[in-house]
């Protein structure tokens, strides 16, 4: 019985070792946790049509919104870890969503791929606005106190309003929205008045002239919006908030499937199309070094150091979403 058992495992060790080396052998999910519309499915369509030709399979696209991105991340812990299904996760998925009770651990349940991109995020703001820069806008609030709506699609927006009312000591209503595309469409319309979002989303609307900018919330100018100054600059000294892209496979996938995966998004990063279509939406390629991963386990860990503390002691919770 033992000698059966032994081979027993030893041909399902095979079939796992077979199956590692012929993947893909169809196509793959990639769960994108918000709605359509957003900067995240646009990196995810644009990454998932470039790694195709890599891979030899189809990338499908799955938009599973809700809950700050943590539904759609759920659904990726609780895949089969065969490499074919991963998440497309970012500052509000993999660092703050602790604000809600998750069923899954943010440090221990996936697998980290590579980090795809940096995003900076701008505060933008309905065109009749009567503000022009941070610091006109902080005037006219003091003139009209409590008149000021903010957009509350995620935990990185939540997070900068509070910043912002701590630096200007001026209170915004928050407004929750289930993603940054729905949001996007409200601000067009004049329906709500400030919103922080990557540049993915908002420029095509700022150069189309539908909205303005107010800043952009990183410490120095990005090349691919070199013409918005930053929260410095704008009148809110100190109004930073990152942003950025990654793609993790759920705990336990091999390592040599992350390392396909991770092989055909360096190559896509690598790819000048890639990266010209990226410029244009507002996004820096992450830098080659954290485009492992090691190098996004590494970045990851950073984020939750620098900004847990910072949710739990401001007490942001579900609630405020």
């Amino acid at each position: 019985m033992r000698f059966l058992a032994l081979v027993v495992l030893a041909m399902l060790a095979g079939i796992g070792g077979a199956s590692a080396q012929n993947y893909p052998s169809r196509p793959i999910t990639l769960v994108v946790p918000f709605p359509p519309g957003g900067s995240t499915d646009a990196a995810a369509r644009i990454m998932a049509e470039r790694m195709r030709s890599t891979l030899g399979q189809s990338i499908v696209i799955e938009n599973v919104g809700g809950a700050g991105g943590s539904i759609g991340v759920g659904r990726v812990a609780r895949a089969a870890p065969d490499g074919y299904t991963f998440d497309i996760g970012q500052w509000d998925t993999h660092v703050g969503s602790i604000i809600y009770k998750l069923d899954y651990d943010l440090e221990k349940d996936f697998e980290p791929i590579a980090l795809v991109s940096n995003n900076p995020q701008l505060m933008v703001a309905k065109n009749d606005l009567p503000a022009k820069t941070l610091g006109e806008l902080v005037e006219w609030m003091k003139a009209n106190p409590g008149k000021i709506n903010f957009v509350n699609q995620n935990a990185a927006a939540n997070v900068t309003g509070v910043l912002f009312e701590n630096l200007t000591k001026q209170k915004v209503q928050f407004i929750p929205y289930r993603g940054a595309g729905p949001a996007m469409t409200d601000l067009v319309s004049g329906t709500v008045d400030l919103l922080v979002v990557q540049g993915a989303v908002a420029l095509p609307q700022i150069r189309a002239g539908k909205i303005k900018a107010l800043a952009n919330l990183s410490p120095e100018r990005s090349a691919s919006m070199a013409d918005i100054p930053t929260s410095d600059e704008s009148g809110v000294k100190g109004l930073y908030m990152s942003g950025w892209f990654g793609f993790w496979a759920p705990k336990g996938t091999p390592k040599d499937i992350i390392a396909k995966l991770n092989a055909a998004t360096v190559e896509a990063l690598a790819d000048p199309a890639i990266q010209k279509r990226f410029s244009e939406l507002g996004l820096d390629v992450a830098p080659r070094a954290q485009q492992t991963p090691e190098g996004l386990a590494a970045f990851q860990k950073a984020e939750i150091e620098k900004w847990w503390p910072i949710i739990k002691s401001a007490g942001i919770g579900a609630q405020a979403q």
